[in-house]
């Protein structure tokens, strides 16, 4: 096996420098800013269009579904960002953790608005905000800006 793979021994941990954490670090944390812009566009571009094309209250539920997933998204890259950059630790069982907890936000948001919502929200225009914020990395991909 260790021929196979040039004579890396995949067992062996990597060692990286001093200079070459720091800048996997700043590569990261760059990757984690963009995907975070690039959604925050879609849900801008998704409120616009819906506004537009339906009026306002599509434009508020296209805005509504976009936050249920930007919003948790967003405290979720802080934390990671915080392991990054700061003295707080990410590991495996953080990150499962945040994303357990970036799906479940969004699903109560959804909840709650669905309940409260009954009199104005406009349904398509809420899961077009809610796809266009999920599929924000389109954006990175479209621009050639993917970390």
């Amino acid at each position: 096996m260790k021929h196979q793979l040039g004579g890396v021994d995949p067992t062996e941990p990597i060692k990286l420098t001093a200079e070459q954490q720091v800048a996997l670090r700043k590569r990261s944390g760059n990757g984690i800013v963009r995907a975070l812009v690039a959604q925050a566009a879609m849900l801008v571009i998704s409120v616009v269009v819906s506004g537009v094309v339906a009026g306002f209250h599509a434009g508020v539920s296209a805005f509504v579904g976009g936050i249920a997933y930007f919003l948790p998204n967003a405290l979720f890259a802080l934390r990671l960002l915080l392991g990054l950059f700061g003295q707080v630790q990410v590991n495996p069982v953080t990150f499962f953790l945040g994303e357990a907890f970036k799906l479940g936000s969004a699903v109560i948001i959804l909840g709650l608005v669905a309940w409260y919502g009954k009199g104005w929200l406009v349904w398509p225009a809420l899961l077009f905000g809610l796809l266009s914020v999920l599929k924000g990395y389109v954006l990175l991909l479209m621009f050639r800006r993917m970390p």
